[in-house]
């Protein structure tokens, strides 16, 4: 019996971290009669975060890493190795690549993942590359090469290594590099096994995710929508849905296990709305304990559906990703603002959270209109927002059009846009400090129940508030040397930290614009919903004191801060944030 390790590189050990990719290989290998008698099959992840990784990172880089993970996998003497390779793994998975070739001469190592997919013969360090969904070349790859060795003639045209659809050789690669030679401009893709016959990773006991604090549950596969930079830009137009008694076991196993929080994977979960009705009916059922992050259009939500999500413990993600419509025509999306705003609004009536993803460097944008985006996304309420510079991936559509957008971009991972005619160098680093400063303030502040009512006193655009407090951060000194850079922030986890630094930045643009006697009544209300998203989220309880009384605060006009200060009296109180039978809670003492 041949052995055979499956392996990836994660930048995490968490639920978003959680090796599904690798683990999906090697139920399949486990499950298809041609090769579950020939192969004994093991699944070994790393993470970037694991004691010896970091360690191997800090004295050797990335070559040090790679020469680490070649040493535990060569400790296991694999016949096989089977690399899933992402942006973030790529470089390190190569070079553990060649130095395991140097251990093992004789180890066959195959890589998939969507890196190969964009671009199998950019490769030339693995054996065999797949291009697509792997399943199923995966099995009739080792299937081939088994009959190979008593006569089967060995195939070698290009995508096609051992007759295989979507299994590229080195020797493609060596003899024709990208850029692809005439006649092969086209990525051949292995051909994808139906969902239906695919084996699950969790429920053959592949995966537990319990070892990374939840799950990635996968519904369906496919995308309806053809956005350019996205990897499913050239992938299957149409959805394949995972058979429902399938997803029905797995939720159930997930209850078992008391899986605490689940991200699932469906490109655009609310596409067929009657069948994410059913499914959050399932999840009401089965699995009531346990908080769900979904991806949806908004385009797709109405009142019926939001009241849906909001009878089960969830988080929405849903791709804004410019609020110009022009901009996200040259990508391949729409936008109906109008009708965005209302959709939203059904999601803030029935108190569903969500969040919103903005990209800076599109073709045809510039750094007015990110801030333009940041102004509109911020105005609807987002519980947070996700800001990314564009990434020109191989393999999609965006990368084939991108010259003619007159954009320059990094050749190698993580393939960032480094300038456009219309975005300069140095607005994209303009750019990234906003986001960075937004994600600081905003989100990791958790300040989307105080947010709005703040900008409004002051007058100004949230971009420009945004804007100033990165000036602030990085200009002042003072500030400097208690806080550290952005970078540091952006990677702390203390929320008590960033509330003072939210109150202090938030005291000087009051104080300079005249406002002070709003500070009392636009503090109390920072301090009250910072201490119990403490509580909620990480079960802290506080003790703090309050310039109104709390009940006033939080009530429906405390969020109106020129309005509660002329109207409410002040009412000095000690206040007590604790656990309470429903959640967090509040006293005077």
């Amino acid at each position: 019996m041949k052995s055979l390790v499956c392996t990836t590189l994660l930048v995490e050990t968490s639920p978003q971290g959680l090796p599904l990719g690798a683990a999906c290989i090697a139920s399949s290998i486990k499950a298809d009669s041609r090769t579950k008698n020939g192969f004994s099959v093991s699944l070994m992840d790393f993470s970037l975060e694991d004691e010896d990784i970091m360690q191997a990172r800090k004295k050797g880089g990335d070559e040090g890493v790679s020469a680490l993970l070649a040493e535990k996998l060569a400790a296991k003497k694999p016949d096989f190795v089977c690399f899933s390779v992402y942006v973030w793994n790529r470089r390190i998975l190569e070079g553990t690549c060649r130095h395991l070739k140097k251990m093992l001469p004789d180890c066959i190592c195959i890589a998939g993942g969507p890196e190969v997919t964009a671009d199998p013969l950019s490769f030339d360090s693995f054996d065999f590359m797949i291009a697509g969904q792997g399943e199923r070349a995966m099995v009739e790859l080792l299937d081939a090469m088994a009959k190979s060795e008593t006569g089967i003639t060995d195939c070698n045209e290009i995508g096609r290594a051992f007759g295989v659809q979507g299994v590229y050789r080195t020797e493609n690669s060596l003899s024709a590099p990208s850029p692809h030679p005439a006649g092969h401009n086209e990525i051949v893709r292995a051909c994808p096994l139906p969902p239906e016959m695919t084996a699950s990773p969790y429920l053959d006991g592949t995966l537990d995710p319990s070892k990374y604090g939840g799950a990635l549950w996968e519904l369906a596969r496919g995308c309806p929508f053809k956005c350019s930079y996205c990897y499913e830009s050239k992938g299957e137009k149409k959805i394949a849905y995972f058979p429902m008694e399938r997803l029905e076991k797995e939720i159930e196993l997930f209850a078992k296990k008391k899986i605490a929080q689940i991200f699932v994977l469906d490109p655009t979960y609310n596409a067929s709305k009657e069948r994410a009705i059913k499914m959050l009916r399932i999840i009401e059922k089965k699995a009531p304990g346990t908080f769900f992050y979904f991806e949806a259009r908004a385009e797709f939500i109405d009142r019926e559906l939001a009241r849906a999500f909001s009878r089960i413990p969830c988080c929405l993600q849903i791709g804004l990703q410019s609020a110009n419509p022009e901009v996200l025509k040259n990508v391949h999306r729409t936008l109906e603002k109008k009708r965005f705003e209302k959709n939203i609004g059904f999601l803030n009536e029935e108190g569903v959270t969500f969040g919103f993803d903005l990209i800076y460097g599109l073709p045809g944008d510039n750094f007015k209109g990110f801030c333009e985006s940041i102004d509109f996304a911020l105005s609807l309420y987002p519980n947070n927002l996700e800001l990314f510079c564009l990434s020109v991936l191989p393999g999609t559509d965006l990368h084939d059009a991108a010259k003619g957008f007159g954009m320059e971009w990094e050749s190698q991972p993580p393939y960032h846009v480094l300038r456009t005619p219309q975005f300069s160098e140095k607005d994209l680093a303009k750019a990234e400090r906003l986001s960075l400063a937004t994600n600081l303030f905003y989100t990791k502040g958790r300040a989307v129940a105080w947010f709005n009512s703040v900008i409004y006193v002051l007058r100004e655009k949230p971009s420009d508030f945004l804007k100033k407090f990165e000036e602030w951060l990085g200009n002042d000194k003072k500030t400097l040397a208690s806080t550290g850079s952005i970078r540091d922030w952006t990677a702390d986890e203390n929320s008590a930290q960033i509330e003072e630094l939210q109150l202090a930045f938030i005291q000087k643009r009051f104080h300079e614009k005249g406002l002070d006697r709003y500070l009392p009544a636009a503090e109390d209300l920072i301090r009250m919903h910072a201490a119990l998203g403490r509580c909620t989220f990480d079960g802290t309880e506080s003790t703090f004191t309050t310039r109104y009384h709390p009940d006033d605060v939080m009530s429906e006009y405390g969020t109106d801060i020129e309005f509660f200060t002329e109207n409410c009296g002040k009412q000095k109180c000690r206040v007590h944030v604790f656990v309470g039978k429903n959640g967090a809670d509040w006293r005077t003492i």
